[in-house]
C-alpha cells in the first residue's frame, strides 16, 4: 500500500491524479472541452479562407466536384485546398461522395454570394475587429475597450448594416406575417438605430399607404436611402440623421417604434432612457418592437446569447449581456402592457409590447 494514501479502501481506483481526495472521480475529467474552444478560433478561420478562396461561390449547387479540379478552378494548392475542403465536410459546409464534394443546404443559402439569405459578408465583419480579441483581458482587467467600434461608424458599422440587413429583413418580415401587418394600412412608424432599414422595409410592404421615419447617423442613412430606392420605398420614408439619444422624437406620434439590434450596444442605463423615449412617442395603443439576441436569465444555457454579451463587451463602451428578464423589466417600468417575446426565425427573438 502507498505510504501517502489516506483511504486504503480506495486502492485501486484512488490514481496518482486525485491521491488524498476522494470525493473526486477517480478519473480525471476529459480534455475535450478545452480542445473544442482551441479549435473553434480555428475553424473561424478555416471557414474565412473557404469565403475568400470563393469555394463555395465556385461550386455548384447540385453538382460534385473534384478537389483537383476546383483547385485548377480557383488556381490554388491541391495539396492545402483538399485540407480545407475536407475541413469543411467536417463542419456540415459540403459533403463528400466518393472523391467528389458538393454543396449542402447550409452552404448553398449561406456561404454562397448568391445565397437566398447570404451570410458571407456578416461572417466576415460580425465578431469585430480582431485586436478587440487579442486584447480581451486587458479591457476586462481595465474596463475599457482600447479600439471600441463606436468610434468607426464609417469603418465598421457602414459593412455591418450592409451585412446584417438581409437576416434582419427576413427576422421583420416573418414579424409582420405573425402580427398581421397587411391587414393595417396609413402607419406612421419610427426606426431608431435602423441601419439600413430592414424593419422599415418590411412593414411598409406590408401596410399599404404607411411612412417611415428612418434614423442612424448620416454616413449610415445612405445605406437606407440606396435600400429604400432600391425597393421603391423611398417616397414613403423621412431619413432623420442623428444619434437616437439626441434626435427630436415626437410625443403620441407614431404607431409602431422599432429597437432592431441596438439595445445589446448601450448598457442598462442607455438602454432604460432609450426605450423611455421610443415609449413617449407611441400612440396610446402603438407597439414597441425590441429585437436582439437575448441571454437567457441565468447566462448559461442560452451560449449563444451570453456569448454575444461578451462581443459586445470587447468591442463597445457600454454593451454587453442582455437577458430576456432584464428587457422585462425595462418594458414594463414603461407605461406598456401585453409584453410578450416572438421568435420570427431561429435565434431572433423580439419583444413587442402595447402603450397603455
Amino acid at each position: 500500500m502507498s505510504a501517502d494514501s489516506p483511504y486504503p479502501e480506495l486502492k485501486k481506483t484512488h490514481t496518482m491524479a486525485h491521491a488524498g481526495r476522494p470525493w473526486r472521480d477517480y478519473k480525471p475529467p476529459p480534455s475535450g472541452p478545452v480542445w473544442s474552444v482551441i479549435n473553434a478560433g480555428n475553424t473561424y478561420w478555416m471557414l474565412i479562407a473557404a469565403i475568400d478562396l470563393g469555394v463555395f461561390d465556385a461550386m455548384e449547387p447540385g453538382v460534385g466536384t473534384s478537389g483537383s479540379d476546383l483547385a485548377v478552378q480557383l488556381d490554388v494548392s491541391q495539396h492545402g485546398l483538399q485540407h480545407l475542403l475536407d475541413c469543411m465536410v467536417t463542419l456540415g459546409f459540403l459533403d463528400q461522395i466518393d472523391s467528389c464534394y458538393e454543396l449542402t443546404e447550409t452552404s448553398e443559402r449561406y456561404l454562397r454570394s448568391d445565397g437566398p439569405a447570404s451570410m458571407v459578408s456578416l461572417v466576415k465583419i460580425s465578431p469585430g475587429p480582431l485586436d478587440n480579441w487579442i486584447g480581451l483581458s486587458e479591457t476586462i482587467r481595465s474596463g475599457k475597450v482600447k479600439n471600441p467600434i463606436d468610434d468607426d461608424i464609417v469603418g465598421f458599422y457602414r459593412p455591418l448594416v450592409s451585412a446584417t440587413f438581409p437576416t434582419q429583413y427576413r427576422v421583420a418580415t416573418r414579424l409582420g406575417s405573425i402580427m398581421g401587418w397587411a391587414r393595417h394600412s396609413g402607419l406612421r412608424v419610427l426606426d431608431l438605430g435602423a441601419g439600413a432599414g430592414p424593419w422599415s422595409a418590411a412593414l411598409l410592404e406590408h401596410a399599404k399607404d404607411s411612412m417611415a421615419v428612418i434614423n442612424d447617423f448620416s454616413s449610415i442613412l445612405e445605406l437606407a436611402e440606396s435600400s429604400m430606392k432600391s425597393k421603391a420605398l423611398w417616397q414613403q420614408c423621412e431619413f432623420r440623421a442623428g444619434s437616437f439619444h439626441e434626435i427630436h422624437i415626437e410625443e403620441s406620434c407614431y404607431d409602431m417604434v422599432f429597437l432592431g439590434h441596438i439595445c445589446r450596444t448601450e448598457g442598462e442605463k442607455n438602454t432604460k432612457d432609450l426605450v423611455r423615449r421610443a415609449v413617449a412617442g407611441l400612440k396610446p395603443g402603438g407597439k414597441i418592437v425590441v429585437a436582439d439576441y437575448f441571454s437567457d436569465n441565468d447566462k448559461r444555457v442560452n451560449a449563444f446569447g451570453v456569448m454575444m454579451g461578451l462581443t459586445m463587451l470587447a468591442n463597445t463602451r457600454n454593451g454587453g449581456a442582455v437577458t430576456f428578464e432584464e428587457m422585462y423589466r425595462i418594458l414594463a417600468a414603461n407605461p406598456i402592457e401585453r409584453i410578450r417575446v416572438l421568435e420570427p426565425i431561429g435565434a431572433n427573438m423580439v419583444f413587442v409590447g402595447d402603450k397603455t
